[in-house]
């Protein structure tokens, strides 16, 4: 195998096992972490491509494979090739939508054949795969007709998150849909304690890199590159970052000397971002340990890491354990949440998580809500922040807690974003989240 590279099938068996973890209960990003590092990069844009039209697939083995194969790799591999034969077909039809992987039809069929050969537990299903797609081929009119009327197979998302959607936003779900099946930009913020926008818009025209400006530090890339290919990655000159999160850390208005409290902070974006508006004592605090370490790496390399800087490891509601009784002026509490607003950039979430989740991450986060209030300072503010778009995570969440907190005043906030693809007025569109922001009465 060329390293540089790789065959298609072993690109295919790589994607098909990632997407069987994913199918399994792993992230999307920890099964693409065992993936051989020659194929990772080509596994990974299959692997996207598959949770961004997963409703389909599954609609499609369904129809096509009337026993489910013991192996989940090639269930799942099944699934992947069916869609990209597709995507083969109707490309000679109309024009692929951006980022959609094009192969040969005969090429696609031979070399996903070609993939069941490359590891012993799936050695036998060479002929399975080889009827599956070539049925599809002979039959795909009358097999798409089958599947038309799936509400999966057509919005791609689980059934339960479309009628979610479909109750709370009836006349915006369809559009939440399409967003979250689209590409998203790549999204920087240009971290102002070590340069100015202006010198990284010119130090990435010389480059021939075209990037927009937007908000107060944001910069959206018109076509996205590796990150550390960037000109001034290695001289923190910038974060990747959503547009909608880069309204987080101004909203507490910090200043020079406050004592700041991130909460759930890794990894470390909105951490940076409050450093980089003011000299603040802050303290970084995120339960995984691991994640935590990631934000200490970010700070490091974008100048940030000083004294007055604390990173801990711990649970935000064991405030006995890690606040030393000194009340915080500013409070970013990002909590926990289905991330149901962020599916563009990670399409594996909506195959992850399930109906019950979403009570589940609002119980957690209350819990922590209630930690955090008690820690906050007489005239100090809580911003809560969460990358949902179901309410029971952001506006119902909102105000149960000021209901339970009589000193907590609500102030002027976005409340809910929805996701919003590219336009005019928003160069660089932004991921769903939700924003209230609290004062404690003095």
């Amino acid at each position: 195998m060329n390293p540089v590279t790789p065959a298609l099938s072993h690109s295919l068996l790589a994607a098909a096992s990632s997407v069987a973890a994913v199918e399994s209960g792993q992230s999307l990003t920890e099964a693409l972490a065992d993936v051989h590092p020659d194929l990772r990069p080509a596994a990974q844009a299959l692997a996207f491509y598959a949770m961004r039209h997963w409703g389909m697939a599954k609609a499609l083995r369904r129809t096509l494979v009337e026993r489910e194969p013991p192996s989940a790799t090639m269930y799942a591999l099944i699934g992947l090739s069916l869609l990209l034969l597709d995507a083969s077909i109707r490309a000679q039809e109309e024009t692929p939508a951006e980022g959609t992987p094009i192969y040969g039809a005969h090429t696609l069929v031979d070399q996903a054949v070609q993939a069941t050969q490359w590891h012993r537990s799936t050695a036998s299903f060479k002929g399975l795969v080889n009827a599956v797609l070539r049925r599809f081929q002979r039959e795909r009119a009358d097999i798409l007709a089958k599947v038309a009327n799936d509400l999966e197979a057509k919005w791609n998302h689980p059934k339960w998150w479309i009628e979610s959607l479909q109750k709370t936003y009836p006349q915006d779900w369809q559009a939440l849909l399409v967003a979250a099946n689209t590409h998203p930009p790549l999204t920087l913020r240009v971290n102002v304690r070590a340069t100015t926008r202006e010198a990284v818009l010119q130090a990435f025209s010389e480059q021939g890199i075209q990037a927009t400006a937007f908000g107060e530090a944001g910069l959206v890339l018109q076509v996205p590159r590796p990150i550390t290919s960037l000109p001034g990655y290695a001289q923190g000159w910038w974060s990747v970052q959503d547009a909608g999160a880069q309204l987080a850390a101004p909203m507490l208005d910090v200043k020079d000397g406050m004592q700041v409290l991130d909460a759930c902070a890794a990894p470390g974006g909105k951490t940076a971002h409050l450093l980089e508006l003011a000299k603040v004592d802050l303290t970084a605090l995120d339960v995984d340990a691991v994640r935590l370490e990631r934000v200490h790496q970010n700070l490091k390399r974008l100048g940030l890491m000083r004294r007055g800087i604390r990173l801990v490891a711990e649970s935000a509601i064991k405030t006995h354990v890690w606040w030393d009784g000194k009340p915080f002026d500013a409070v970013l509490a990002d909590l926990p949440c289905t991330a149901s607003g962020i599916v563009s950039r990670h399409p594996d979430i909506r195959w992850l998580r399930r109906a019950q989740d979403v009570q589940q991450t609002a119980k957690l986060a209350r819990e922590i809500l209630d930690s955090l209030w008690s820690v906050v300072a007489p005239g100090g503010k809580l911003l809560m922040v969460t990358c949902s778009i179901f309410p029971e995570e952001g506006e119902k969440q909102a105000q149960a807690f000021a209901a339970r907190h009589a000193q907590a005043e609500r102030l002027s906030a976005p409340g809910q974003l929805l996701p919003h693809l590219p336009d005019a007025e928003h160069p660089a569109g932004y991921d769903g989240f939700f924003y209230a922001l609290f004062t404690r009465k003095a």
